[in-house]
């Protein structure tokens, strides 16, 4: 919400002479904020899929009649994003004249406005009060299965959005309170899963509803005249802030050029001025032919979100706080790609354009950004049939890592990555009971790398035992081939991949794949990387090196190669 002050107050008194005293509409910005923690509660505790309910893949948010965000839930910031857009894109394509009460609308296709890949499915819900619409609510949930050619719908190989799975463009799921069944058996005709995704659907139903009810209830209470003066009042507060922190940046252009694993480079310009931020994307490759696309929508998100935490990370955020950010992209392009480019992994292009814009900034403001992280989404899908049950199951997993080090601090162990937010891994006791697996390890990674004055954050190791007579895999893992970045003199981290163990004994090291069998007794090891280091490794304090060595985190050689520390012993 931001904190209230005398300034505050005195900018809102326009508002408050339009029908609604200073008090009045903080109550009711207070009150839209539980709002969206309470959708995204219901959505929480009601979902089918270990990535929803554990995971919290997923977002929930309340935007305008118009489409601006108004606020949202937790769960993945990147998703935070989605709802306003996905509405402006669904009142473009339907027309105001054509939305009614009762209705809700489902999309996942980032060419009609649902932002990211057909795994991501999103619920727009018109909250009329009166008979006049004064709000949408929305969530977006990552389903385990939308069809297409691979178990998890997500294939490293697809060359068109078809062989994702199948395109919803934002068409009415409910009509007039209704549901309209031929849509919901399209659905589940289309699944690998119909009882999962049918758990998932009606727990986003609920999300909405639940959120439509509790807008009613605020209009009903303080009336519709209040009820807008705050939304305009909130984001006035947003924009203002946004622009009181962006005068505190430095000024100039902000340039960077980086090599991508799969050949070629990205680069990105950000141009910071007194009342705007500017990230121009038009100096970028062409659209690729495999799935590692990102639509503009998706590409303004990750500007949004570096533009957020570096220029007014401690206010509010809505679509008034994001006013002073400009996005240039070139249509057919990485990042404006146009028909019929796939989407499957955009999350690998989405984290990557997110740490090249952060490390555009970070020499600049090292205070508000550290070194680079393991910057990968790390997704890890498995499916199969349930040694105990015979049930198909698919899983699919994010994967946490290592965060570069600051100034001042080591880097975090083990934590989601710049898109994913307050998101939780799945536990040991849930992967082994819903995927028939068995969890053998699950710690830090103890690889060389991300050394400094403070070192980079460790990643993990996790190894599944196959109890299935055969499961598949499909895996997509970005920083296998260039590890993060250091800062101040700091060395690199250490990579991402998956090692599958074999029964003869072999090793076989992957880190983007399709439906590759894995038999009964096999093993699928997890690696994900240790962030940058932040600073010369040798000003590094002896007890922090010795801490190291007793933790694993460094091997006495190499604390002799690189801190000059070369025992624990005093």
């Amino acid at each position: 919400m931001g904190v209230s002050s005398p300034r505050a107050a005195r900018r809102r008194a326009p508002a408050a002479r339009a029908g609604a005293d200073p008090f009045t509409l903080t109550v009711i910005q207070a009150s839209l904020a539980a709002i969206g923690d309470e959708m995204f509660a219901a959505l929480r505790n009601t979902a089918m899929s270990a990535i929803i309910y554990e995971v919290l893949d997923m977002g929930t948010g309340i935007a305008t009649p118009g489409g601006e965000l108004v606020t949202s839930g937790c769960g993945i910031p990147t998703f935070m994003a989605v709802i306003d857009k996905a509405v402006k894109r669904l009142v473009e394509l339907r027309g105001m004249a054509n939305i009614r009460p009762g209705d809700i609308f489902i999309c996942n296709d980032p060419y009609f406005g649902a932002v990211t890949h057909l795994n991501d499915v999103a619920l727009l819900l018109p909250v009329f009060a009166d008979g006049q619409l004064v709000a949408w609510t929305g969530n977006i949930a990552h389903w385990p299965d939308v069809g297409g050619a691979t178990a998890g719908s997500m294939s490293a190989e697809a060359t068109e959005i078809w062989q994702e799975g199948l395109r919803l463009p934002a068409v009415r799921l409910f009509e007039r309170g209704q549901p309209i069944a031929p849509v919901f058996d399209v659905l589940m005709a289309n699944t690998r899963l119909p009882e999962v995704l049918r758990g998932d659907l009606w727990a986003g139903v609920a999300a909405v509803r639940v959120g439509e009810r509790r807008i009613q209830e605020l209009v009903a209470r303080y009336g519709r005249a209040s009820f807008d003066a705050a939304l305009a009042d909130n984001m006035r507060l947003g924009e203002e802030a946004s622009l009181l922190g962006l005068r505190a940046m430095p000024k100039g252009v902000f340039a960077r050029a980086e090599p991508q694993e799969a050949g070629g480079a990205w680069t990105a310009r950000i141009e910071i001025g007194e009342d705007r931020f500017t990230v121009d994307l038009r100096d970028n490759p062409d659209q690729n032919r495999s799935p590692f696309n990102l639509s503009r929508d998706g590409a303004v998100i990750a500007a949004q979100m570096i533009f957020k935490s570096v220029v007014a990370p401690d206010s509010v955020c809505n679509g008034g706080a994001l006013r002073p950010l400009q996005v240039l992209t070139r249509p057919g392009s990485v990042f404006d790609p146009n028909p019929p480019a796939p989407h499957g992994y955009y999350f690998e292009t989405r984290i990557r354009l997110l740490d090249l814009l952060w490390r555009c900034l970070a020499e600049a403001v090292p205070d508000r950004l550290p070194a680079g992280h393991f910057a990968s989404i790390c997704s890890t899908v498995l499916s199969g049939r349930h040694p105990d049950t015979g049930r198909p199951y698919t899983v699919v997993e994010p994967q946490v890592g290592g965060w570069g080090a600051s100034p001042d601090r080591d880097g975090i162990n083990a934590n989601f990555s710049g898109v994913h937010g307050d998101t939780f891994n799945c536990p040991a006791e849930i992967a082994e009971a819903r995927y028939g697996v068995l969890v053998e390890r699950l710690g830090l990674n103890g690889a060389a790398g991300g050394e400094g004055r403070f070192r980079g954050g460790r990643g993990i190791e996790a190894q599944w035992r196959i109890r299935a007579p055969e499961a598949f895999l499909s895996i997509g893992y970005g920083r296998s081939l260039i590890s993060p970045w250091g800062l101040a003199g700091g060395l690199g981290g250490s990579p991402n991949y998956v090692e599958i163990g074999r029964a003869d004994g072999t090793r076989e090291r992957l880190s983007a794949a399709t439906g590759v069998p894995v038999r009964l007794g096999e093993t699928v090891r997890i690696v994900t990387g240790s962030g940058g280091g932040y600073g010369d490794p040798r000003e590094r304090s002896r007890e922090a090196v010795e801490a190291d060595l007793r933790d694993g985190f460094v091997g006495e050689a190499r604390a002799g190669e690189i801190y000059g520390v070369r025992s624990t012993s005093a």
